[in-house]
């Protein structure tokens, strides 16, 4: 009996298969949805150690316990000023990271 081998793949081949390839508006669409995720999963776990409920958190910033909630399950629709008034509210350290090209950018 003959054994088979077994093709294996990356998640970076995968992606450029199933999603598109990097700086395709597809793959870009894809990597901007995935780190709002993230972020939204942040400030829910920054909270959560705070021991703070979506209102109590959402009346330090002057929204809704809604607001929270959407934000928590994904930061696509906030604006930087509200997630940056969140991890202030939440006291935690939020940190950009603006690269050009191969420079980053740094804020003195």
């Amino acid at each position: 009996m003959s054994t088979k081998e077994i093709k294996t793949y990356t998640l970076a081949e995968m992606k450029d298969k199933y999603i598109g390839k990097v700086g395709t508006s597809e793959r870009d669409e894809y990597e901007y949805e995935l780190r709002m995720d993230v972020l939204g999963k942040m400030i829910k776990r920054a909270r959560l150690e705070r021991h703070m409920t979506q209102e109590e958190l959402g009346k330090l910033i002057g929204v809704q316990k809604a607001q929270i909630s959407k934000l928590e399950r994904s930061a696509n629709s906030a604006t930087i000023d509200t997630i940056m008034k969140v991890f202030k509210a939440l006291k935690a350290e939020i940190n950009f990271n603006v690269k050009i090209e191969d420079n980053f950018l740094k804020l003195t």
